[in-house]
């Protein structure tokens, strides 16, 4: 169901497209909340539901979530005691509060990630990277370390992955030379950013295999992208959260050495040696 509802997003309107990424980004919420409820929580009409539900297919919707109700039935809490420690933590005054609910935050956003997102999504896409002419990784702002970090590591086992954009350039640069042979990672989170949006939307148009890295389905950049990798950024502080992001990085660049030659691994192996031969990493009693 979610697969066909990601499917649809492009060709639909953009109240119908609100409702389908509320549905991609919560659907653990809709087997049991009310029709009303759903709405509200997606900030669309009831009727706009319903109408969703149509374009794929399904005439009710009721229909439309019994598999997400089937889902619920069949899945057991992963962390039961971690409300009650939650609570623990919060019992501390303010500062206890708030940690307790960065810790929170940070769970469900690392619990998010990898329940929506599959070893068989992160192996396409490793794939789809290792079998790239060039492979472009985007991140500005908070994005940035993590898309050079991500590119550094990646290098270490194949040797077409860049950062973008480099110093005293912009993304687009760069994505002006991506191809169909190309791979672009683009990560941006709410407030998108409009260069990254642009990089985006012109690598789409000139054939690259888009992957997206963002906290919503809805997002600019998951729309029409060959894979997409939901990254939760929830936070009780007033910037994004990017452990998921990171988090689903570091997936990806395992994934990436998994799946190179073997000669990959001994090369890595290497590298690391001759950095403690010479004094790069600290040895102790050296």
């Amino acid at each position: 169901m979610l697969g066909l509802l990601a499917s649809e997003l492009e060709t639909m309107s953009p109240q119908l497209r609100k409702a389908a990424a509320f549905v991609l980004d919560h659907p653990g919420e809709i087997g049991f909340a009310s029709v009303r409820e759903l709405a509200e929580a997606a900030d669309v009409k009831p009727n706009t539901l319903v109408r969703m539900a149509r374009a794929v297919g399904i005439d009710g919707f009721e229909d439309f979530r019994e598999p997400f109700r089937a889902e619920l039935r069949a899945s057991t809490n992963p962390f039961p005691d971690r409300a009650q420690w939650l609570q623990d933590l919060s019992a501390g005054g303010d500062l206890g509060s708030l940690y307790a609910a960065i810790a929170g935050a940070a769970l469900s956003n690392l619990e998010q990630l990898f329940s929506g997102t599959t070893a068989d999504d992160f192996k396409a896409i490793a794939d789809a990277i290792v079998a790239s002419r060039r492979t472009y990784v985007i991140g500005v702002g908070a994005n940035y370390a993590l898309a050079h970090n991500f590119a550094y590591l990646v290098g270490m086992a194949v040797e077409h992955v860049l950062a973008v954009p480099n110093e005293g350039n912009v993304p687009m640069d760069s994505i002006v030379r991506a191809g169909p042979k190309d791979v672009v990672v683009a990560m941006t989170f709410e407030p998108y950013r409009s260069e990254v949006i642009e990089a985006t939307e012109a690598a789409r148009d000139q054939g690259a295999t888009v992957v997206a890295v963002s906290d919503s389905h809805g997002s600019p950049i998951a729309i029409g992208a060959t894979h997409v990798v939901i990254c939760p950024s929830s936070t009780p502080q007033f910037f994004p959260s990017t452990l998921a992001a990171a988090g689903a990085l570091e997936t990806l660049a395992s994934f990436i050495v998994a799946d190179a030659s073997k000669d990959v691994v001994r090369s890595i192996d290497r590298f690391h040696r001759r950095r403690y031969d010479l004094g790069v990493y600290w040895k102790d009693g050296a």
